[in-house]
Formats: C-alpha cells, sequence, structure tokens
C-alpha cells in the first residue's frame, strides 16, 4: 500500500507541471483551506433559501465538524507530508492524514447535495476536484484523501437526519417585554 500510495502521488503530482492545472490546483487547495469554500457556500445556501435555512445552518456546522474532527485525528496520527514531491502550495500544518480538504469537501458534497437536486449534481465534482487538488499540488498522499473523503462524508450522512429535521416551533402568544 504504501508504494502505491508514493507511486500515485509522483504520477499525480506530475500533472502540476502543466501550468494550467497547477493553477487549479493551487486556486482549488487555497480556497479550500480550512474548509472556506464549503462553510461559505452553506452560509449562502441558508441565506438565499429562506425555506430551508435551518437546513443550511445544519449542514454547514456538520460540515465544521467534520474538519475539526479531522484535524483531531491528524493530531493524534501526526503522518508527516509527502516529503518526496515539491509541493506546489504551503500548508497550515505538518500532518497529512486525513486530508481535511478532503474531510470538508465531501461532507459539504452529502450535506448540501441532500438539499438540493442541483447541489447533488454539482457539488461532488467540485468535492472530487478539490479532493484531486491536494494530490496535484504534493501536499497529501492518496490514502490521506480517500480517509479525509470517508470521514467527511460519514460525518454529514449520520448527521443527516438532524440536519433536515424540522426545528422546533415557536409558542404562540409569548411575547417579552423589556
Amino acid at each position: 500500500m504504501h508504494d502505491m500510495d508514493h507511486r500515485l502521488l509522483v504520477s499525480l503530482r506530475g500533472c502540476g507541471g502543466d501550468p494550467r492545472v497547477a493553477a487549479a490546483a493551487r486556486a482549488l487547495s487555497h480556497s479550500g483551506e480550512h474548509g472556506a469554500l464549503w462553510l461559505a457556500a452553506g452560509l449562502a445556501g441558508a441565506a438565499l433559501d429562506r425555506e430551508r435555512r435551518t437546513a443550511w445552518l445544519r449542514g454547514t456546522a456538520l460540515t465544521a465538524a467534520a474538519h475539526l474532527v479531522s484535524m483531531g485525528v491528524k493530531r493524534l496520527v501526526r503522518r508527516p507530508r509527502p516529503g518526496h514531491v515539491a509541493p506546489l502550495v504551503r500548508t497550515a500544518g505538518r500532518h497529512s492524514f486525513p486530508s481535511s480538504h478532503a474531510t470538508s469537501a465531501a461532507a459539504a458534497a452529502v450535506a448540501y447535495g441532500a438539499l438540493r437536486p442541483a447541489g447533488a449534481r454539482l457539488l461532488p465534482p467540485l468535492a472530487a476536484a478539490m479532493c484531486l487538488s491536494r494530490l496535484v499540488v504534493g501536499v497529501h498522499y492518496p490514502s490521506d484523501v480517500a480517509a479525509g473523503a470517508a470521514l467527511g462524508a460519514v460525518t454529514a450522512y449520520a448527521g443527516g437526519p438532524w440536519m433536515r429535521r424540522a426545528p422546533a416551533p415557536r409558542p404562540i402568544g409569548v411575547r417579552h417585554h423589556g
């Protein structure tokens, strides 16, 4: 497994030799730092889709939670980032397993994709591109990305019932006087 992980990374990192591919991979990697792209998408969904606002906010919370869990796992596992390829981006940390970019991308694809049919079609390819970008920029092994994506998907799937549950109704006729 170790040898295959290394060979796949070298091959995919080689795709970054094309300046257009490298620029796209860098842009995706930067936008996904700390789950920023996915958290912003969830908040935008909450702002624009009033009917499902609570579900969007809960999906955003699930995405953030998945990202935080991946950071905790990273601190426990402490796998160093690949040293046998030159990275195309700087990283926020030294540890590689699991990929937090992949975790938040997969969590968002599952959570937000459950809210709108368009999201179910558009988000998985964008999440896959985010995952692939981490290999092209040379900062994760394929197993890091696979584990991160699995962690994110499982977290969002497990939280799906909570995310889609209607909020509790507000009591009628209760007023607060100040």
